[in-house]
């Protein structure tokens, strides 16, 4: 995957309703050099395919730098304005999908995959 790819997929996302702070979550891919390395890019990829795929439509997809857990990448961060943060770690593509599906469509985080909960 491209870098370019990424950037058509996000171009698909709906920023204008958004921008008006109608964010159900917010999600946010570790994509410095060691979650790229990591397949970071497939992440983001897959996070937002699923959205798009289930046509969920007020969710934010974002990405950060290093936030020093290399060891730990690909991580992605769930947060809300209602709920706690999620972190999640070690995350790929199918992983992700699965995230997409319980987390954000069903309001259940996924155990599982949890570094941390919480501020």
């Amino acid at each position: 995957m491209k870098l370019e790819d990424l950037r058509k997929m996000v171009e698909k996302m709906p920023a204008e309703e958004l921008a008006e702070g109608a964010a159900r979550y917010t999600v946010v891919v570790g994509m410095g050099t060691c979650g790229i390395a990591a397949g970071a890019r497939e992440v983001l990829a897959a996070l937002i395919d699923e959205l798009d795929e289930r046509g969920i439509t007020d969710v934010i997809v974002t990405q950060t730098g290093c936030r020093g857990l290399c060891e730990r990448e690909p991580l992605v961060y769930v947060t809300s304005p209602a709920k706690e943060e999620v972190i999640y770690a070690d995350m790929t593509p199918a992983r992700a999908r699965e995230v997409v599906a319980s987390h954000i469509g069903r309001d259940e985080p996924l155990e599982a995959y949890v570094l941390a909960a919480g501020s």
